[in-house]
């Protein structure tokens, strides 16, 4: 649910889909499933907006791939401030939490205002979310831009994004949020929504609206606590946010007591980058892949002035031991066009994007994954998102 801003590539940590059947049989009672769904055992007598929840086939033996990310989670939020390596000029833009995709124009735009006064020749660092986006809101300042990155998407960790407009997702610590911290970031989530709304519609849909159903459930659960303490700063959009509709549900033999319905602004990350990268290029662009080991090296590079989006990057290249990880895992299930949408429910996220269907594990509370810098995929924690999941059309009715 929460998209990414670590430009610092490497080789994918990923689990194919040959693994994954490879690894044993399915979760108990998903093999014997058959492959099309069928229509319900039982036809509740129900609003019309909660009888149209569209089919996922949550079966693990549609499970394409499994990725594993670091969201990059700075308690003081994203470090945009000017810094000085030799005779060269770095502007910091990194550590998004799980906003990167979301914030990425308003705090590219942020970033740019910041080097622009030193020289319109800039070097961009990284090559995820926000680079991309810094270096096209650079260019369409007048300035010339050449991006230095390790790796190009899709081998970048914000291409393991689950999609979805998060734009407060892990972005600080409460304690952290000042009136000129939230001021500012409502500022960046205001442009950054502004300029979604110009990339509808394009070839590929690289940003879209679907409908997300919030599905309470009626088992009872502790509430998903937050021992860490993060920053929650919708409230000051929800202007531009749509909130949707809460629909009670009566009929007990279904289970969730309530949906939530509303419209979510997602991503479809694979044509997004490629359209972003396309866009950079024919702007005249230039993108040198390098491996930085130490801020010294830029004073060996031509551009006066850099900016730095390196994101959980930033850790090691830059020395910045306030990013702490918050690992985030993903089992892709095979893309539905038809069933284009975005759910939760028992602590499971699901965002059927037209580039695979993100199946996310959310844990017991609001601290899982965090300090964790393991990005090793977990074949049991994705087939226990995707049971989650399938059990729920099971009960139902259905049989996928």
């Amino acid at each position: 649910m929460n998209s990414l801003s670590q430009p610092e590539g490497f080789t994918m940590p990923l689990l194919s889909r040959r693994h994954v059947m490879a690894g044993g049989a399915s979760v108990v009672g998903l093999s014997s499933l058959s492959a099309c769904a069928t229509r319900p055992l039982f036809n509740p007598d129900l609003d019309a907006d909660v009888r149209s929840i569209p089919v996922i086939r949550a079966r693990t033996d549609r499970i394409d791939r499994i990725t594993v990310c670091l969201r990059p989670f700075r308690a003081a939020g994203p470090r945009l401030e000017v810094d000085h390596v030799g005779h060269k000029t770095v502007v910091h833009n990194y550590g998004h939490g799980g906003s990167g995709w979301s914030l990425s124009w308003g705090s590219a735009k942020l970033a740019v205002e910041r080097a622009l006064p030193v020289s319109r020749n800039i070097g961009v660092i990284g090559c995820g979310a926000i680079g991309l986006t810094t270096a096209i809101v650079a260019q369409q300042a007048g300035a010339q831009v050449t991006i230095y990155t390790e790796a190009l998407p899709p081998f970048v960790r914000s291409s393991r994004a689950s999609g979805s407009w998060t734009p407060s997702s892990r972005i600080a610590s409460a304690d952290a949020v000042t009136p000129e911290f939230a001021k500012r970031w409502e500022t960046m989530a205001r442009y950054s929504f502004s300029c979604y709304q110009s990339l509808q519609g394009l070839p590929g849909n690289p940003v879209e609206w679907d409908t997300f159903y919030g599905l309470h459930s009626r088992e009872p659960a502790a509430p998903h606590a937050d021992p860490i303490g993060f920053a929650r700063l919708d409230e000051r959009i929800r202007d531009i946010d749509p909130q949707g509709d809460l629909i009670r549900v009566d009929d007990s033999r279904l289970p969730y007591s309530e949906v939530h319905k509303k419209p979510n602004l997602i991503f479809n990350v694979a044509s997004y980058s490629d359209y972003l990268m396309r866009q950079f290029l024919e702007r005249g662009g230039r993108v040198k892949v390098l491996t930085l080991h130490h801020p010294s090296e830029l004073t060996a590079l031509p551009e006066p002035v850099f900016i730095n989006c390196t994101g959980y990057g930033a850790r090691a290249l830059w020395n910045d031991t306030s990013i702490v990880p918050v690992r985030g895992q993903i089992a892709w299930l095979i893309p539905q066009p038809e069933a284009l949408c975005s759910m939760s429910f028992e602590n499971v996220y699901v965002v059927s994007r037209r580039d695979g269907i993100v199946v996310q594990w959310l844990g017991d509370d609001m601290g899982f994954g965090y300090d964790n810098t393991d990005e090793t995929p977990d074949l049991a924690e994705a087939r226990r998102s995707v049971s989650v999941i399938n059990g729920l059309y099971r009960r139902m009715g259905y049989r996928i």
